[in-house]
């Protein structure tokens, strides 16, 4: 047998003919079924179970630039070393309850930041769709034409009504349903005009950019089946926004605002009225576009939810571009930063809203320079916050922009006085800041780190002598 045919079994890509195997088999001197059992050892039990699951068929290898073929050749040279790996990564995953979705969703991520967070195509076939239908693209974009593409060229039907009689849209704050059978979108009565227009120009992008696999509920609240419905869902939502804020404009936009020469609050709220969006969708579309048409691709975007006043503030969402940025998610159940903007802003809001139930929203604007303890890094952070009543939710999203030479160069106001410059950390627990005012949780880790060091000085000085 040539080299390379031994090469390319090791490989799995040819299966040796019988009379093969029998001279492998003596040649190596071990049993004919030792080569040919689909079994593993027990030791290489986490190896087996990694091959034959969901999650390596689903994930997508090659979207960055790893094939099958070169996995198992790891595996293969070093199985031992890659089984010890494997489990540590199963034990890590196990103790954070971490399951098949958040690899999917940090896949997503790191895609995002691969290209980042800008997608040509995706910009190209917004464009195109608007000037195949011939639609209007007076600001803000029209909820009506979106709606006669779905009702006459997709065949769908719209109902406004039924999804609020069903008591699991309240539990799970449902938007949007879509009954994939009968092509009926369920949209909630109480959506404003922009997240209308935001769902329908979604289900517009899963018809217009044929994209099968899909999430149907919004939120989604189903278990997430495979990472083509993740991107699938990214995808359909980046044409929306992109349609919602077209790329020419929202750039126009940016400079304007951005060659201010002093922190005009007032200006973000202007831009969320002209466009008729959410603060989420607005500051997506920032860390959209800031990339590529700014330079500023040191930024993070972050999303806060707090469900009621006193509980505890959640990230639900979070993007780094260039590399992992302070602040980031902690999944140790610390209490984060009360400095930061994004929390600082909710409670401000939550004081300064009326207590009593169906007070309506209040939507908060506010910048930031955040100085990081203990290190070089300093951010302009941007927030808008919605705040409500004492019993219902708020949230808040933040995209921070790494002070540097560019963003000094591209910003005007950044040297603004009246611009809060705050000293903030990451987490309460890891905190040293001996005069914090709003600090949510004693500083343990910071005390375990110093208790932790004194001992190994004592055991070094006693093994000194």
């Amino acid at each position: 047998m040539s080299i390379s045919y031994l090469n390319e079994i090791e490989k799995g890509k040819k299966y040796p003919k019988e009379d093969k195997i029998v001279s492998l088999s003596k040649f190596l001197e071990v049993r004919y079924d030792q080569l040919t059992s689909a079994e593993l050892p027990r030791r290489l039990e986490p190896v087996a179970d990694l091959l034959s699951s969901r999650l390596l068929q689903e994930f997508p290898l090659a979207m960055f630039g790893l094939e099958p073929a070169r996995l198992i050749d790891l595996i293969a040279n070093a199985p031992a070393k890659m089984n010890a790996f494997i489990s540590t990564i199963f034990e890590i995953a196990r103790n954070y309850e971490m399951r098949q979705e958040h690899f999917f969703v940090a896949a997503l991520r790191s895609y995002q930041e691969m290209h980042d967070n800008y997608f040509e195509d995706l910009e190209q076939d917004a464009r195109a769709f608007v000037a195949s239908r011939q639609l209007a693209t007076e600001l803000p974009f029209g909820v009506a034409q979106l709606e006669a593409v779905l009702t006459q060229e997709y065949g769908y039907t719209l109902d406004r009504t039924t999804l609020a009689h069903y008591p699991v849209a309240a539990a799970g704050r449902l938007r949007s349903v879509l009954q994939p059978k009968t092509r009926t979108l369920l949209l909630h009565p109480n959506l404003s005009r922009g997240q209308q227009a935001f769902i329908l120009g979604r289900e517009v992008g899963f018809n217009y950019l044929k994209l099968k696999e899909r999430h149907y509920a919004s939120p989604n609240t189903l278990e997430i089946r495979s990472f083509e419905e993740v991107l699938n869902n990214f995808r359909a939502s980046y044409f929306a926004s992109a349609l919602l804020m077209e790329e020419d404009s929202m750039v126009r936009d940016l400079r304007a605002f951005f060659s201010a020469e002093t922190w005009q609050p007032e200006s973000m709220l202007a831009l969320l009225t002209r466009y008729d969006v959410s603060p989420e969708m607005l500051m997506q579309r920032l860390a959209t576009l800031l990339p590529r048409y700014f330079g500023l691709t040191s930024l993070f975007f972050l999303r806060f939810d707090q469900p009621r006043a006193g509980a505890t503030y959640v990230l639900t969402k979070e993007l780094h571009l260039s590399r992992l940025h302070n602040p980031h998610g902690n999944e140790l159940n610390e209490h984060y930063c009360r400095r930061w903007v994004s929390l600082r802003l909710i409670a401000e809001g939550r004081a300064a809203t009326p207590p009593k139930p169906g007070a309506p929203l209040c939507m908060l604007p506010a910048a930031q320079r955040s100085q990081y303890l203990g290190t070089d890094d300093e951010y302009l952070c941007f927030t808008l916050a919605r705040v409500g009543a004492a019993e219902a939710p708020a949230m808040s999203v933040t995209v921070g922009l790494r002070c540097d030479d560019n963003l000094r160069r591209q910003l005007r106001f950044l040297a603004d006085p009246l611009l809060p410059v705050k000293l903030v950390n990451e987490t309460c627990e890891r905190c040293p800041l001996a005069d914090c005012e709003v600090r949510a949780a004693p500083p343990v880790q910071v005390q375990h780190a110093a208790e932790r060091t004194a001992f190994e000085d004592a055991v070094a000085a006693l093994v000194a002598g």
